[in-house]
């Protein structure tokens, strides 16, 4: 026997390797709180804490808390693992036996009189024993005992259905560290405070992710290089997630979840190119980690991140034909929608590009639905104006009620979940306001003046000015509220009908300039007006790139940001020509089709319809002239109606004889005949551009007609 030194404390190795975990430990101030009420209640209310969560959320660790806690309270603590016990009655109370030290002796009667708490990590891993632990093991145990439960799943429909345990028994499922308490471990363990926010915004909060950060920062030295592709992290993580998957294709439906904000099963058959999911969405729904939404699953914010990056870094083709999948089932809801399902598959569309450096930061993009849009009532206008005096100030509130007089449909209201209104904005159509009313106010006057210069619209096209918009606590910086504001003004571009122009003012322009810039709403400071406060404007035309083009660039990741001119030069200023003046510009342009200099003078020049296809066509706006031009003149000569008309344009002007005469000549016709002919051609020609200029600017449903 080896002789104990009176001198030294008697103390174990666990006693020390407990107190070490205990430093390390932060948050979970809730569970802690409700642990320590039991340890210190005369007669507690519950005798089962069940606590659950993904692999790596911290279950172990806060048992180990709670074991610290306990021994404070002079506790006996009996820790067992299902990773190490027989899932059967025998070999479970074997493992007590063993941990009690005992031989023969009843284990019940061992446990009485005692203050003994049973912790059970791993329960996942002995769920065989459920029905017999609750209706045999557990009923035996003192009147004064625990039994704590970690385990990845929620407890069985069975525990919750029993008469007897729905009081006596507490389920909390373990959320990520907060933000201050991710910061408070990181700093426990050495981690500089200048690496922190980028390790919480790849961790999100996440024990496990967190630790491993951390350690990776011990191995270097203190000098961090970590990112989340990194193959090593990613492969941990991976593995405490994920146990066996059952096949590829369910391996491919776990990728999907990870990419898309909620995963349904149309969804995810499209994703998948199969008929049939049923059996891959029913298995994601049952793994731990996959939580439960409005619109569908999703994944938990570490194992889609981890997801995702394993899914770049492993097989970037992979990744590329499944985003291109649901980008493509995304356009086709989109036009098929409308509401609030439609302003949830534009955030949806977004979603796809949230890890993109110039859009990444401007929405709220954990936020959920309990933001609500909905037209303001008479009720909301005292709590609104207030919300905008304590924001923009006096000048501000008298522009809001000028604007709500005049425009009370333009008028919508954030909700939160309380029905209380947390923001609102003002989306003015300048097309219905008086020119006296758009010169009272500076804002309208700004957009106005700048539509004017480099776009006039016609009679029957819209302007839109979101003259006002705000969080109650936030105002205009990013938050769930700004988000659901972004998305319903948004919506309202792809269901404005005959949209021109949109103008969008922010405050602080610089902050909002690239993730605008992103969405191709482009900063205009021409337009930039004084209002209390200096708005810096921003713009987007409709009819130089609609709603195609648009959805199109919300469809494929914007490259290139660091090069990206954010501040674009102001377009050339446009003239908008009457159907009278347009169609005497065609008939010019033909006559001048051969003679390129007269022709680069020619007024269609300035037209949506050739700048619209000169963009399409990378042609220049005397090419795209031309093969307009061309493709009227075939137009007639596929008519076998239009047959002398179309020889007399061609050989007058794509092919011309010598002289008007010499065509008349050469097509065997009168002169006078030629001629009526001619202008019959010409005629045909510019009314078929008239026409496709129409079509240029805006369609009848900007979003259903486009696509």
């Amino acid at each position: 026997m080896i002789e104990q030194d009176p001198k030294l404390p008697s103390r174990k190795l666990a006693d020390r390797l407990l107190e070490a975990q205990q430093r390390r430990f932060v948050g979970r101030q809730f569970e802690k709180k409700l642990f320590l009420d039991w340890l210190e209640n005369p007669e507690p209310n519950y005798v089962l804490l069940h606590l659950w969560g993904p692999g790596g959320i911290g279950k172990t660790s806060l048992l180990h808390e709670f074991a610290f806690l306990a021994r404070a309270k002079h506790y006996h603590s009996l820790q067992l693992d299902g990773r190490s016990l027989e899932p059967s009655p025998s070999g479970f109370l074997s493992a007590i036996k063993l941990a009690l030290g005992l031989e023969e002796a009843a284990i019940f009667e061992a446990f009485a009189g005692s203050r003994t708490i049973i912790f059970i990590d791993a329960y996942e891993l002995i769920s065989p024993l459920d029905g017999w632990l609750r209706e045999f093991f557990l009923p035996q145990l003192p009147d004064r005992s625990l039994v704590v439960l970690a385990s990845r799943q929620a407890l069985s429909e069975a525990w919750l259905a029993d008469p007897g345990w729905q009081d006596l028994l507490k389920s909390i499922p373990l959320r990520n560290l907060l933000t201050e308490e991710s910061r408070d471990y990181l700093m426990r363990r050495g981690v500089a405070e200048k690496h922190h926010l980028a390790l919480l915004e790849f961790t999100h909060g996440h024990p496990l992710a967190l630790s491993l950060v951390a350690d990776v920062f011990a191995q270097l030295g203190g000098e961090l290089s970590l990112r989340p592709e990194t193959p090593g992290i990613v492969k941990v993580l991976l593995e405490r997630f994920l146990q066996q998957i059952p096949s590829p294709k369910h391996r491919e439906a776990l990728e999907v979840s990870a990419l898309v904000h909620q995963l349904h099963e149309a969804l995810l058959a499209e994703a998948l190119a199969l008929e049939e999911v049923h059996e891959y969405f029913e298995w994601l729904r049952g793994l731990s980690f996959i939580e439960l939404g409005p619109q569908g699953i999703f994944p938990q914010d570490i194992a889609r991140e981890a997801l995702e990056a394993d899914l770049r870094w492993r097989n970037p083709d992979r990744h590329k034909v499944l985003l291109a999948r649901i980008r493509a089932y995304y356009q086709t809801k989109l036009a098929l929608s409308s509401g609030l399902e439609q302003q949830n598959l534009l955030f949806d569309s977004l979603y796809l590009h949230r890890h993109h450096p110039m859009i990444k930061d401007f929405f709220a993009w954990d936020s959920d639905s309990s933001v609500v849009i909905e037209a303001a009532s008479p009720k909301d206008l005292q709590s609104l104006k207030a919300m905008l005096q304590r924001h923009e100030g006096e000048e501000a509130l008298r522009y809001f009620e000028f604007w709500l007089e005049r425009q009370p449909q333009s008028l919508t209201v954030c909700r939160q979940a309380n029905a209380q209104p947390s923001g609102f904005l003002m989306l003015l159509n300048l097309r219905l306001a008086s020119q006296e009313d758009i010169e009272a106010d500076p804002a309208s006057r700004a957009s106005w003046n700048y539509a004017l210069r480099y776009g006039p619209p016609r009679p029957q096209e819209s302007i839109l000015l979101l003259r006002f918009w705000l969080a109650q606590e936030s105002y205009q910086r990013v938050s769930a509220t700004q988000t659901r504001i972004f998305l319903t003004v948004l919506q309202a571009y792809l269901n404005t009908i005959h949209l021109a122009w949109s103008f969008f003012p922010c405050v602080d322009g610089d902050f909002w300039l690239r993730g605008l810039h992103y969405l191709d709403i482009k900063r205009v400071v021409e337009a930039d007006f004084n209002s209390t406060k200096n708005f810096a404007n921003f713009a987007h035309d409709w009819r130089a790139a609609g709603i195609r083009t648009w959805l199109e660039r919300l469809s494929q990741p914007f490259q290139d940001p660091q090069t990206s001119d954010l501040t674009p030069p102001p377009p050339e200023p446009l003239l908008s020509l009457s159907e009278t003046e347009f169609k005497r510009a065609a008939r010019e342009a033909l006559k001048d089709f051969s003679r390129v200099i007269q022709l680069g003078r020619n007024p269609l020049l300035t037209s949506r319809l050739i700048k619209a296809h000169a963009q399409r066509s990378q042609k220049t706006p005397v090419e795209s002239l031309r093969a307009l031009l061309k493709e009227g003149t075939a137009l007639l000569a596929a008519n076998p109606k239009e047959q002398k008309a179309y020889r007399a344009v061609l050989r007058t002007y794509l092919e011309p004889a010598a002289s008007q005469e010499l065509a008349a000549e050469l097509l065997d016709l009168p002169f006078s005949t030629y001629r009526r002919h001619l202008a019959a051609g010409t005629g045909k020609i510019a009314e078929w551009l008239w026409g496709l200029e129409l079509e240029s600017l805006t369609p009848d449903h900007p979003l259903k007609d486009e696509l």
